[in-house]
């Protein structure tokens, strides 16, 4: 059986604690030693849809654990044992108050797949728990967020890994090689896209909160809304108190490739057109968008989300291209399609099979790769595909492409900040309003 070191290093802050919603959690050091063999303990807060990726990644190492299945819904927290006991041969413990988890020292990293408005100060109370962190895409609601859970992790010496899983995936690495070393030429453009057909919403009734909803912890962070019966599980994404929309849904990722391979981090303008065309219903964010993102020396990228109606011609359902001076490279979560000017197909790599859904569980191996390059940076200090530092330029990008959009105004970036310049109006919504006594804070 393997061995595992459960032990604490105090340090001089070790008496200190972090408050937030009432609840006093302890603040750890850099304690949680493992060795390169040990078992990581892990939790998954969130465990109704996109956590069952979560899960079968983390059983795919046989040193993982999942101590912890975390949820403020019984409901949902039953089907998932259910779901566990079925696929992984154990049910892990149960618990609706996440906080209460984190006092646990035996709990060494936590997967948080829960509503967006979380991410950011779950991983931040995470953090001061003294775990390690992977959480889903956007790391943050909002470009404040964003900067805090960066200064976070750098405080307090944790890894955190952001769930953008085609970072891992062996054909997009196997592209990015191909363009490091010229195969298309200079590369100048990314073009990223999302297609879908989603429906209605419809208008929301003011409903009693079910008995198995712990309706207060699952707003947390955001200002209090009455319950409706069009929000939760699901359709939270397309409101703004608690999502942030397709761009940041789906569109984080491929941007996110997209950046990666011009070699760019923050832009230096954002511009956004698009509105909401389908439907007379409760969603708060436009249903197509165009959102292009302009670089020094002529380089751009560019988003296209289209949530209801797809794309046509016909297109796979998401993806991007990148096009440089001598041919262009299209990949997606399965594959890297090589071309040249002329549009010759001449080389083709897949990634191969059962690598990614695109469900909303988005399940396959790219989550067990990158579940499993968190691990190695847990264990052997390696690099993460998706560490926190970089992979929060990807979600700034998407806050920026917002902003343009709800401003109507090409927007002016300074490239170190990601700060919008001489625009007080779109500086407003930097940062959210937080329910009393909720607010991350460092």
């Amino acid at each position: 059986m393997t061995t595992r070191r459960n032990f604490i290093k105090k340090t001089s802050a070790g008496t200190a604690a972090v408050t937030l919603g009432g609840l006093v959690l302890p603040k750890f050091g850099y304690g949680n030693i493992l060795g390169s063999n040990d078992q990581i303990n892990c939790a998954i807060i969130g465990v109704r849809s996109r956590a069952k990726a979560h899960v079968k990644a983390i059983h795919a190492d046989p040193n993982a654990k999942i101590v912890y299945s975390c949820d403020v819904d019984d409901v949902i927290l039953e089907e998932h044992n259910t779901w566990c006991q079925e696929n992984i041969g154990y049910v892990p413990k149960v618990e609706k108050d996440f906080r209460k988890m984190l006092e646990d020292k035996d709990v060494d990293a936590v997967f948080i797949a829960t509503p967006e408005h979380w991410h950011a100060p779950m991983a931040i109370m995470a953090l001061q728990a003294g775990k390690h962190v992977y959480v889903e895409k956007p790391c943050s609601h909002n470009p404040h967020e964003n900067g805090l859970l960066v200064e976070a992790q750098n405080k307090y010496g944790k890894k955190v890994q952001m769930g953008n899983q085609q970072r891992s995936a062996k054909t997009s690495i196997m592209a990015i090689d191909d363009i490091r070393n010229g195969i298309i030429g200079d590369v100048f453009k990314g073009e990223a896209y999302y297609s879908n057909n989603r429906g209605s919403i419809g208008i929301g009734k003011k409903i009693d909160v079910p008995k198995t909803l712990d309706w207060e912890l699952w707003q947390g962070p955001a200002p209090r809304k009455d319950y409706k019966d069009n929000i939760h599980p699901y359709n939270w994404h397309w409101f703004r108190n608690w999502g942030t929309g397709e761009m940041h849904n789906n569109g984080t990722h491929e941007v996110d490739m997209c950046r990666w391979a011009l070699g760019v981090n923050l832009p230096e303008s954002v511009t956004s057109f698009g509105g909401k065309y389908a439907y007379d219903d409760d969603w708060e964010f436009v249903d197509n968008q165009q959102v292009t993102f302009k670089y020094p020396g002529d380089k751009f990228i560019t988003w296209t989300g289209h949530s209801r109606g797809l794309i046509k011609p016909e297109q796979p359902g998401r993806g991007i291209t990148i096009y440089g001076s001598k041919g262009t490279i299209m990949l997606d979560r399965n594959f890297y399609k090589l071309f040249d000017l002329g549009g010759e197909l001449i080389k083709e790599e897949k990634e191969g099979a059962a690598s990614a859904t695109t469900n909303t569980r988005g399940e396959g191996s790219l989550d067990v790769n990158h579940v499993a390059n968190f691990f190695a940076g847990i264990r052997k200090d390696e690099s993460l595909q998706a560490d926190i530092n970089d992979a929060s330029i990807s979600t700034m990008l998407c806050h920026l492409g917002n902003m343009a959009q709800d401003v109507g105004e090409m927007l002016k970036i300074d490239q170190a900040t990601g700060k919008v310049l001489n625009n007080e109006k779109v500086m407003k919504s930097w940062k959210r309003e937080y329910e009393n006594g909720w607010e991350p804070k460092l």
